[in-house]
């Protein structure tokens, strides 16, 4: 199990980046939280299988067609139990 956490900026609010976000985690399996921060950026916890995982931050690079991604900031952290895969509002 591989976990990570990210913070995503660019125009990645108000276009529906937090839906796409759990769409794709849900598809990968892998359980966490995605939410809005105050300066406009997305924040992401994740964990999930490594090549799961791989693949997920692949998508963070870019996002769903409707954002722009400048960048990508992501770093190892310890294992933290999920349910599932969770937008918090």
């Amino acid at each position: 199990m591989k976990c990570i956490h990210y913070i995503v900026s660019g125009r990645v609010q108000g276009v529906g980046f937090r839906f796409y976000t759990q769409k794709k985690a849900n598809e990968l399996n892998i359980i966490g939280t995605v939410q809005n921060l105050a300066n406009g950026d997305v924040e992401v916890f994740a964990s999930g299988e490594r090549d799961a995982m791989d693949t997920f931050t692949k998508w963070l690079h870019t996002g769903p067609e409707s954002a722009a991604v400048t960048q990508l900031i992501y770093k190892g952290q310890s294992p933290v139990s999920y349910a599932d895969f969770s937008i918090i509002r």
